[in-house]
């Protein structure tokens, strides 16, 4: 970013009220591990010397998370760019001194992270940052899954739908698109991330939700299966999924119990598709998709400890 001011920009800085969305990017700033996530981006990012000079890594990498934080397409994020200067400062950019990326720009460097998958390894990394600072619990997993819909049009250049997504039946209505299934600890931070068409199974998943570690597991109705009740008891831990089948008046009450914890792993969904609006994809097929979710789940981690993040970094300032 120049050292040099606009007249606008100077303006800016007088203003007496921090909006919202300030305050939000000044919060999810000071929590990001900025550092470890740029070292996984930077051994395939452009150097100088070859063609036009890239624009800083860390610019590239602030404004990929505007366009998650706020639903933004590649030609939105540019314009949001020169509209919003909050955006501009959060991206570190001074209109005027700094080139501002174009949808091109943009594109091409959301198309490094989706060709060699570096949104997953974002994701582990902010796990392995929550896990130092004690805010990733281990003992128990809480499992379940959300729709992401998709365009059923076949309106397009290929007149067809994505034959990647399915449709499936949610109590009457029907939805076209994918899955997000996810594993969360009982405080619903996110630790395991699947994505499958919208007419999978949840219960398919449910290996890929586990870490291997947990004591007990939490989920709905469609998780409930005796062979897994089983296999649970037999090695010691409590299975406490909510219980399938012909409601009683036994059953109904054991099930309040169990979603009063299960129900947690549905402010990780808020934050998602609520906070961050990713209720609809918006790439064809699965794996841009996945990228994408990847780096919701990363993000909305961060967004979920942001307080106990910001505590543990005032606390241990200049140790």
């Amino acid at each position: 970013m120049s050292e040099q001011r606009t007249l606008a920009s100077v303006a800016y800085d007088s203003k007496r009220k921090t909006t919202r969305r300030e305050q939000f990017l000044q919060e999810m700033d000071a929590v990001t591990p900025w550092a470890a996530l740029e070292a996984l981006v930077r051994p395939h990012y452009a150097v100088a010397g070859n063609g036009r000079r890239p624009l800083p890594l860390a610019t590239m990498l602030r404004i990929y998370f505007l366009q998650q934080w706020f639903d933004l397409s590649d030609p939105a994020a540019e314009d949001m760019l020169y509209d919003s200067e909050s955006m501009r400062r959060f991206a570190r950019i001074e209109l005027g001194e700094d080139r501002v990326p174009d949808e091109t720009t943009i594109l091409t460097f959301r198309h490094l992270l989706e060709r060699h998958q570096l949104t997953a390894q974002m994701f582990a990394a902010v796990n392995t940052l929550l896990s130092e600072r004690r805010l990733l619990l281990k003992a128990g997993t809480l499992v379940d899954a959300t729709i992401i819909a998709a365009p059923s049009s076949t309106k397009n250049a290929t007149k067809t739908r994505d034959p990647e997504m399915k449709q499936t039946r949610k109590g009457n209505p029907w939805y076209f698109g994918m899955k997000l299934p996810i594993g969360t600890d009982r405080r619903g931070v996110i630790h395991s991330v699947v994505t499958t068409h919208a007419a999978a199974a949840a219960i398919t998943q449910l290996p890929y939700l586990l870490h291997g570690q947990e004591t007990t597991l939490h989920g709905d109705k469609a998780y409930d299966k005796a062979e897994d009740k089983l296999q649970w008891e037999l090695s010691g831990g409590r299975y406490l999924v909510n219980k399938s089948g012909p409601r009683t008046t036994y059953k109904d009450a054991i099930n309040r119990t169990r979603s009063k914890t299960r129900a947690r792993v549905e402010h990780a969904f808020h934050v998602i598709k609520r906070v961050f609006g990713f209720t609809k994809v918006r790439y064809r097929g699965l794996v841009k998709n996945t990228v994408r979710a990847y780096a919701a789940c990363a993000l909305a981690n961060l967004f979920r400890m942001r307080v106990d993040l910001r505590a543990y970094q005032l606390q241990h300032q200049g140790t």
